[in-house]
């Protein structure tokens, strides 16, 4: 057998290793207990419904936009890709 390609099934190993970063990712922005009533960024005050329906909310939503944004872009590339993967 050659050497240095991929494994069997070591696709579908990227793909779930990208999966759980994802959902760790996910559970570890949640927040919890009492939300605030200005942002801790900007010190905006947070709107009454926003705060009761994410409660333990503590950024206003455009500096929760922001920092989302800059999430997703950190998130784009396979940080796990075998030398296939990087062949593009």
């Amino acid at each position: 057998m050659a050497v240095g390609w991929a494994k069997d099934g070591a696709v579908q190993e990227q793909i779930d290793a990208s999966v759980a970063d994802a959902v760790k990712r996910a559970r570890n922005s949640l927040a919890g207990g009492e939300s605030r009533t200005h942002c801790g960024v900007c010190g905006e005050p947070i709107p009454e419904p926003r705060r009761k329906a994410l409660p333990g909310v503590r950024l206003c939503i455009g500096c929760q936009s922001e920092i989302e944004k800059h999430q997703t872009m950190s998130g784009l590339f396979n940080r796990r890709g075998s030398k296939d993967s990087q062949l593009k």
